[in-house]
């Protein structure tokens, strides 16, 4: 029976403003992805994302530029030689997962040959303001087990230990989105290190990741803006402990597979990150969070509204959909 695919724009109110070192959202812009082949639907996620040159157009643009060929059948690996990596082919590729999923009556996880999934404990971020807010936001997440703090340049230290001081014990991310020099970083770790940060993402800008070639980090590095696919990872070795899949940056589920090997077999460790989304997002991303050492997934904890039977996320722990939702 031929395919139908259908895409559309779908927004998620946040419950307050998500501010990074690029700027604040309101409101986490998605684009929704079916494909149907009659009685059974396939569903995917994907976050266009500025920083990478896409819009809402741009991507619902490229998902129509291959519709006839998904509608003629293609499958994912297909996919991957019509159509590059980014937002637009990660919501076909894991709706196309979630459809196998349906045509057999074989989960994606029993697909790809992995254990059951189980609860990951999951970064819970502070968003960037003052030191007082964040100190504020960060008093109620004391009691999580991983926190994620969003610095920019402007006196990072100040706010770090505004969120230490009321939350002495969750391990800590610090992710300057790109906003530190190499000299900022130089000056700055050995602070880092006072104030028990676990990880550092994507300190500097990506363009500037040479500089760190033979830079000697107290903490540990992870790449964000830096790492997409496999085709860098061994450079990427040279300069970060870690490196951050996120299916948006990879182009779904089928090539972050691969991309959690490569790391590997490079001596990267992993970590699992998202955009603001919704949990149809999440589910394929809990399959990789399971055998990473950081994860980052609670993007639809900062909705005001998240689709029925999502992710459940209980003090810092995030627990996958129910049956059922997807793959």
């Amino acid at each position: 029976m031929l395919r139908h695919l259908s895409a559309a724009h779908v927004p998620f109110r946040l419950k307050r403003p998500f501010r990074i070192s690029r700027g604040t959202k309101t409101v986490a812009d998605t684009i929704f992805v079916e494909v149907r082949d009659g009685e059974n639907i396939g569903r995917g996620e994907s976050v266009p994302y500025a920083r990478y040159n896409e819009t809402i157009e741009s991507v619902l643009a490229q998902i129509e530029a291959v519709r006839a060929d998904i509608e003629a059948g293609a499958d994912r690996q297909r996919l991957i030689e019509i159509m590059a990596p980014g937002a637009a082919r990660n919501a076909i590729d894991c709706a196309l997962w979630d459809l196998e999923a349906k045509q057999t009556g074989v989960s994606v996880v029993d697909r790809i040959g992995w254990e059951k999934l189980k609860p990951v404990d999951t970064a819970i971020t502070v968003s960037l303001d003052t030191p007082e807010n964040m100190a504020a936001a960060a008093q109620q997440l004391r009691d999580v087990p991983l926190l994620k703090v969003k610095v920019d340049a402007s006196d990072p230290i100040a706010a770090l230990r505004a969120v230490r001081k009321v939350a002495p014990k969750p391990r800590m991310i610090v992710d300057p989105n790109e906003s530190w020099s190499i000299e900022q970083l130089g000056s700055w770790q050995q602070q880092l290190v006072d104030l028990r940060v676990d990880l550092l993402e994507q300190p500097l800008p990506a363009e500037n990741d040479a500089d760190l070639e033979g830079f000697e980090s107290l903490i540990p590095l992870a790449a964000d803006e830096s790492g997409h696919v496999t085709d860098n990872l061994a450079q990427l070795a040279r300069r970060y402990d870690y490196v951050n899949i996120k299916l948006d940056k990879t182009g779904g589920l089928t090539t972050a597979l691969e991309m959690l090997d490569a790391a590997e077999r490079v001596g990267l460790g992993v970590m699992m990150g998202c955009m603001v989304s919704s949990s149809l997002s999440i589910a394929p991303a809990l399959i990789i969070a399971q055998r990473c050492a950081f994860v980052d997934l609670d993007g639809p904890t900062l909705l005001s509204e998240d689709r029925d039977n999502g992710v459940e996320e209980s003090c810092g722990t995030m627990a996958p959909p129910k049956s059922g939702f997807w793959g």
